[in-house]
């Protein structure tokens, strides 16, 4: 083996992989005529024939074959040992958990996640969605590193965390052109009657929204209701009815959904809260998200 020259074999290796001298010369960048004489060395150190002329090519010998074989699994196992060095030397990502429950606008939560990805060092970001409940479940056993909710933790949960108001907006109501055109009442009467897409329980302004218009008299219809915030801002895009939403994305509802802000309701805010196990906010990643949403409210 201390007489096996291993830039030979490379040589060898690759006219073999590639079938002439003329293209092995080109993925080496070396002349043909170079790589014939070193094949010639590789073949007096050996004392073998590796290569045999066919018709205006090259074939292998059977000791070739051999050769070829072992010479693959040599360079391979070359590749997977830089590719081990290399990953070495790269930091690994430390996993940073979001828990995002469902009543979450999707584009607040983005908005406030995506800075995330550009701090120094940026965590390898983990998102998942669920009811509040289960969230905090998760905080509880450290299965998360954050929470990210419409509303404070509640005092009947026992679970050691913390709530940090990261910003509210007052609520605004929306609807299609279409389904707009159909009323000629200002606001908020031209809401009395008229279908409504009604946010499900999970969302904190749901009880505060029916006992607003209890107190304007308005009686809309209420078609339907939704615990997916997206799935009724779909409805509404479809003229399915009015709804309510943040008014802080209110021109990010009216480019997506091809919408209209009809009102704002001063009385009513959706507020956002980030829960964690922390008192005090020091995580870079969260502080990156407290300036984030500190910019959309």
């Amino acid at each position: 083996m201390g007489n096996l020259n291993f830039k030979h074999l490379r040589y060898f290796w690759m006219v073999a992989k590639t079938g002439s001298i003329a293209r092995a010369s080109e993925q080496l960048h070396l002349s043909p005529q170079s790589i014939s004489g070193q094949l010639g060395d590789l073949e007096n150190s050996l004392g073998v024939q590796l290569l045999k002329k066919a018709g205006r090519g090259l074939e292998l010998t059977e000791m070739g074959r051999k050769i070829f074989s072992y010479a693959d699994e040599i360079f391979a196992l070359g590749g997977e040992l830089l590719e081990t060095t290399q990953n070495q030397s790269r930091k690994k990502s430390i996993p940073f958990r979001v828990g995002i429950t469902d009543s979450v606008a999707k584009s607040v939560a983005y908005k406030s996640l995506e800075p995330v990805l550009h701090i120094e060092e940026p965590p390898r970001l983990i998102c998942h969605e669920g009811k509040l409940a289960d969230l905090l479940s998760q905080l509880s056993v450290n299965q998360l590193d954050l929470v990210i909710a419409d509303r404070p933790m509640p005092t009947n949960i026992n679970v050691r965390a913390h709530n940090h108001l990261l910003g509210e907006s007052k609520l605004g109501i929306f609807a299609s052109k279409s389904l707009i055109a159909q009323s000629s009442q200002p606001f908020p009467a031209m809401l009395h009657n008229a279908p409504f897409l009604m946010p499900g329980e999970d969302f904190t302004f749901q009880t505060k929204l029916i006992a607003w218009f209890e107190l304007k008299k308005i009686y809309p219809i209420i078609v339907g209701e939704f615990d997916d915030g997206a799935l009724l801002k779909s409805f509404g895009q479809a003229g399915a009815g009015y709804f309510a939403g943040p008014m802080a994305i209110a021109d990010y509802i009216c480019h997506q959904h091809e919408v209209e802000q009809v009102g704002h309701i001063d009385t009513i805010t959706d507020q956002l809260y980030a829960i964690t196990t922390e008192r005090r906010l020091t995580h870079p990643a969260v502080m990156a998200i407290v300036k984030a949403t500190a910019e959309i409210f």
